[in-house]
């Protein structure tokens, strides 16, 4: 099989596996991967438990459409990821429901200006790092493509306000494991909400920074 088509056949797995986690409710949710000659996006209003890998969406090195179905509407903003992060080879964009949750609080509620959740876990400080959240602008508009591509210079993963995370990855193992630390750990948080929290310090971020570097 072709590199081509090990890379569908991954995209379809995953969103199998995402779609049995209950993490893309409906049609929401979309995955691309970077391939030598352009990008294999989801197909737009497709279900990720329901990929068909001759169907998914291919997008030429110029982004224009080549191939399969017409791509998730939120294609330029895979784009834009890409654009800044040279080295990743891969991006899911879930609506799972706990990342959700945190997308919708009043900043106020969010951990710093910086992150939206705080360092629970060793595991998230390692997959996920801090979490921005992007302004809000409806699906698809290209001003929310514009916007993720500052945040995304510096991070990995940001949280889309009132929308859904987003997560870059060297590779699509790499992203769905990140994506998937990030809505337990927004589940984490919101269970403990009321509950006096022990999180890691400021030296203990940085130890798994420097024992574990991105």
């Amino acid at each position: 099989m072709s590199t081509e088509g090990k890379s569908r056949e991954a995209m379809c797995a995953l969103g199998a596996k995402l779609a049995a986690r209950g993490l893309c409710p409906g049609t929401s949710g979309n995955i691309s991967v970077r391939i030598a000659d352009g990008w294999l996006m989801t197909p737009t209003n497709s279900s990720l438990g329901e990929l068909d890998p001759a169907q998914l969406s291919k997008l030429d090195s110029n982004g224009k459409h080549v191939g399969g179905d017409p791509p998730t509407k939120e294609a330029l903003l895979h784009r834009s990821v890409y654009d800044v992060r040279p080295k990743d080879g891969a991006i899911v964009h879930l609506h799972s429901t706990h990342a959700v949750a945190i997308s919708c609080l009043d900043p106020s509620c969010h951990h710093s200006a910086e992150t939206t959740l705080p360092p629970i876990t060793p595991y998230f400080v390692m997959r996920v790092g801090k979490l921005p959240l992007v302004p809000y602008f409806k699906p698809g508009d290209p001003k929310l493509a514009d916007a993720i591509r500052e945040y995304a210079k510096g991070h990995r993963a940001v949280l889309l306000a009132n929308h859904g995370p987003v997560v870059a990855g060297t590779s699509l193992s790499a992203a769905s494991a990140s994506i998937e630390e990030l809505e337990e750990t927004a589940k984490l948080h919101l269970l403990l909400q009321g509950l006096k929290t022990r999180t890691l310090s400021d030296f203990q971020v940085r130890e798994i920074e420097e024992a574990f570097p991105s």
